[in-house]
């Protein structure tokens, strides 16, 4: 009986951790995820952005004018998983 390499240990390890298992004869994977069309979603690379005004984590009111700098403004959307 051969020893099974480091890779392969490290990959059962984290099929473990993910609760993943292998596949074996007559088993079928999760079906695809169906693709999502981006450009049919929210705005849009280069878009302006129109004008807002929301309040921070602090309850202090921003607005567009507010964040902008000379060089523009950069706004980085981040889903969390507790959305």
């Amino acid at each position: 009986m051969t020893r099974p390499t480091v890779a392969v240990c490290a990959l059962a390890a984290a099929m473990a951790l993910l609760g993943m298992r292998s596949l074996t004869a007559g088993q079928t994977s999760a079906p695809a995820r169906e693709r999502v069309n981006v450009s049919e979603k929210g705005p849009q690379v280069g878009e302006r952005v129109p004008d807002f005004s929301l309040t921070d984590q602090h309850g202090r009111t921003r607005t567009l004018q507010s964040l902008m700098g000379q060089r523009g403004l950069m706004l980085v959307f981040i889903r969390s998983a507790d959305w």
